[in-house]
């Protein structure tokens, strides 16, 4: 028995080789895994596939061109005749070590072991299910395309090509996990990304040692890029096949994982977690207005309660002006308490809505509404402007575009609020304070994280701030020591 990741050479005895396959395949116990005996040519041939992965029109034009081989065709070379004479309109390789044949059979090729012979023919027949491309639901636009990724690999990789017909663009190959061997694609342009970060994220893919990839891509992220303590994200996700086209020819890689719609993009800063598709399918003036609205959301997401819940403890660092802004009453639960109930609050129901069947989801919203912010007002549990402040939060961390950027925001916002309940306004400086300096150390593939505010690019900057027309933006991001520094 052949001990898996080791190479097992075909023998020219054709049943050894038939035993082997049917014994590590599992053929008597697997309903899916098919092994069909034929005899062609003159020579008994073994064929070997997964039911649910092979084509049924490429499969019969398979057994059909055996079956216009003649008596004693397959006498001399008979690899050579079947790849180029009777089967040459298939994609088809070839193996001489079983264990290789075993693994391309599992990822859906179609395996043709043939008597006498030292080399297994493999084709390529494969037809993964797979749901056809939607809009994906958090990337939306008003204007713009409406596919978007799915679960198969080839057809994102065929999404990805569809926008960039450039020669360059690399799709390269690499598997990873020992049991699962899950597929995988590190894309990017040769003739604009830097070769040095293309072999150092290669590197970090190859050397991982797990059975399988339990949760995809985020499985994978967690082991290339670490920083398990670091809330925030790393590299960013799209499903959308033309943000991804745009950071290509940027000079990003995209790392492709099969059997998720999620494409990672990498390396990634803080401000690319803050860009939308919908500024870009906008006139510049539009585009720029909406992305500082987002800002403003994605401050108030952070900051907004915690410095609401100074501002009505400490009366004393307001202005006059500014008295409106603590609550009238304040019930019978402390302000600290009734915020950190609430916040519970709103995260269950963002856990409830996930797992509510559609059908529910209004129902679901209604309840919330009327718990929220009806009765337990009324019951004394919350103050209006409790209600009022905390749902202008969550609007913010809906605002942003990132889902991963917004459940860090919202973690830090409610470290905020224990830090300033407890310590105060000094209390609440030095964790902004430490936050910034977090930020700031952060660095992803050698890319710092709040690049280009800090190492400082002044041009580079202003377009985080503003969304400049494309016309204008000449030049790929410094950051990423791009080969070709120009992109017009």
């Amino acid at each position: 028995m052949g001990k898996e990741g080791t190479q097992v050479p075909i023998s020219k005895k054709f049943e050894k080789n038939i035993e082997y396959l049917q014994k590590e395949l599992r053929i008597e116990k697997n309903f899916d895994v098919v092994h069909q005996k034929l005899d062609h040519g003159g020579r008994k041939i073994g064929m070997f596939f997964v039911d649910g992965f092979a084509d049924d029109v490429s499969l019969i034009e398979v057994l059909k061109s055996l079956n216009l081989l003649k008596d004693n065709e397959l006498d001399n070379n008979p690899i050579e005749t079947l790849t180029q004479t009777i089967m040459p309109h298939q994609e088809i390789e070839t193996s001489e070590d079983l264990e290789e044949v075993i693994g391309q059979l599992l990822a859906g090729h179609i395996a043709f072991i043939v008597e006498g012979s030292t080399t297994a023919i493999l084709v390529d027949a494969r037809e993964y299910p797979a749901r056809s491309p939607e809009e994906p639901d958090l990337e939306r636009v008003v204007r713009g395309p409406r596919d978007g990724f799915v679960e198969t690999l080839v057809f994102n990789a065929a999404l990805i090509r569809r926008r960039i017909r450039d020669r360059s663009l690399i799709m390269e190959y690499l598997q990873v996990g020992q049991r699962s061997k899950t597929d995988i694609a590190l894309a990017y342009i040769d003739s604009i990304a830097d070769q040095e970060l293309v072999e150092r994220i290669r590197e970090r893919i190859e050397v991982i040692n797990t059975d399988g990839l339990s949760m995809g891509e985020k499985t994978l992220e967690e082991f290339i890029f670490g920083k398990n303590l670091n809330p925030y994200p790393m590299i960013r996700y799209t499903e959308r096949g033309d943000t991804s086209g745009v950071h290509l020819m940027e000079g990003h890689i995209l790392i492709v994982v099969d059997g998720s719609p999620s494409v990672m993009i990498c390396p990634t800063t803080y401000w690319h977690h803050l860009e939308h598709a919908e500024e870009y399918r906008q006139k510049p003036v539009i585009g720029a207005a909406l992305r500082w609205i987002r800002f403003m959301a994605v401050f108030a997401s952070l900051f907004l309660l915690p410095l609401w819940y100074l501002a009505a403890t400490n009366p004393s660092i307001l202005d006059g002006r500014w008295a409106f802004v603590g609550p009238d009453e304040i019930g019978e639960i402390s302000l600290f308490w009734q915020i950190f109930i609430a916040e519970i609050g709103v995260e269950m129901l963002r856990m409830s809505a996930i797992h509510t069947p559609n059908a529910l989801a209004t129902a679901l919203g209604v309840v919330a509404a009327i718990l929220i912010g009806d009765i337990a007002v009324e019951a004394g549990l919350f103050s209006v402007e409790v209600v009022l402040y905390l749902a202008a939060a969550v609007v913010g961390s809906y605002a942003t575009p990132s889902y991963e950027l917004a459940l860090a925001n919202r973690f830090f916002r409610v470290a905020f609020l224990i830090i300033a309940a407890i310590f105060g306004v000094y209390g609440f400086v030095l964790a902004v304070t430490l936050w910034l300096i977090l930020l700031v150390s952060t660095k992803t593939l050698n890319t710092p994280f709040m690049w280009p505010l800090l190492p400082f690019s002044p041009k580079e900057f202003l377009e985080v701030l503003v969304r400049s027309p494309i016309p204008l933006k000449d030049r790929r991001p410094s950051v990423l020591n791009t080969k070709d520094e120009t992109s017009q």
